[in-house]
């Protein structure tokens, strides 16, 4: 058995001899102070944009990151988008152990996506892993996540047809492309762990468009800026967003950056932005909670914003006239 670590690695130290495995989902800050930390397999899904106002460039952040292979040794695996890879070389970041990696966009990866099928060029495991349109996650984000998955299996031996039926029956948890409600043909999604401009744009990449290419999203955004450039998002914007509801301390820096591309509302609270959101929505539309920005202006956590999102839906929609219509998702 393996154990997540959701709660503090020291709460689980007594029980650790009796697991096989243990997960730990580490960010750049905890990173940065490794010491004698060597994880058998390291994974890392991305770089992107992120905690700029710390880091300051992008290089730097990668750098932080880099430190998770810092004791690795040639037994061990490391598990890496091949872009992040590619970044990582170009800094010079020591990459001791065994690679594997993978890729939506390259197929020189040794595993990566062609026409939803997930493909392997790893000798003795070469061949379509799996087709992700037999799983319920969508887009080029939950792809890779997948394929990284599938290849920590494969370092620790597990067989395929297993890790493919857990793929087959997984769901994103709560504040993650999470589906609350749908009233009226209308859906309202928590993405509240979209903290970055990455996060926001593969969010928005995974959702269908309208017949025809229309947009179709309401986005609600905003919270604490940490120091990202939100102009790049803008394409993507005027292709699938019809306007967004901003929020926070960041609002007027991303009414700045995007409202060249999409109609921008300035509001004062997340129960304000839903309303106003719904208003507007009709039928194929989605309203998308993904903020973009750290939650710690108005939020303990993005946790904390993704319930304030899901009870003001709720709020909403049980008020309404045609909640008769409503279908609750169960979180």
């Amino acid at each position: 058995m393996g154990a997540g670590c959701s709660q503090p690695l020291c709460s689980v130290t007594a029980q650790s001899k009796e697991l096989d495995f243990l997960t730990l989902d580490l960010n750049s800050f905890q990173l940065e102070s490794v010491d004698l930390f060597r994880p058998a397999i390291a994974v890392v899904t991305n770089i992107r944009p992120d905690e700029m106002d710390k880091y300051g460039t992008i290089d730097n952040y990668a750098r932080a990151i880099g430190n998770i292979f810092k004791n690795q040794q040639i037994f061990d695996w490391a598990i890496v988008q091949s872009e992040a890879l590619a970044h990582f070389r170009s800094l010079n970041v020591p990459i001791p152990s065994k690679v594997i990696t993978f890729s939506a966009n390259n197929r020189r990866a040794d595993i990566f996506l062609e026409r939803g099928l997930l493909i392997s060029s790893l000798s003795n495991w070469s061949g379509p892993l799996f087709n992700m349109d037999q799983s319920n996650l969508r887009g080029p984000h939950h792809a890779e996540n997948v394929m990284a998955a599938l290849a920590a299996g494969r370092v620790l031996r597990l067989k395929l047809e297993e890790m493919i039926a857990a793929v087959k029956t997984y769901r994103t948890g709560p504040h993650r492309d999470q589906l609350v409600a749908e009233s009226r043909g209308v859906k309202f999604i928590n993405n509240s762990k979209a903290m970055n401009v990455h996060a926001t744009q593969r969010s928005i990449e995974a959702l269908d468009p309208a017949p025809g290419g229309e947009p179709n999203i309401w986005l609600i955004a905003g919270g604490v800026d940490k120091g990202l450039d939100y102009h790049d998002l803008g394409p993507l914007l005027a292709r699938r967003v019809k306007g967004a509801f901003l929020l926070g301390e960041a609002r007027e820096k991303l009414r700045s950056a995007w409202s060249l591309f999409t109609p921008c509302t300035l509001v004062n609270s997340l129960l304000e932005a839903v309303s106003r959101a719904a208003e507007n929505a009709v039928a194929g539309d989605v309203v998308l909670l993904s903020p973009a920005c750290s939650s710690l202006d108005m939020f303990q956590s993005y946790q904390q914003r993704g319930e304030a999102f899901r009870e003001a839906v709720n709020h909403l929609l049980k008020n309404s006239p045609v909640s008769a219509d409503l279908q609750y998702v169960k979180c």
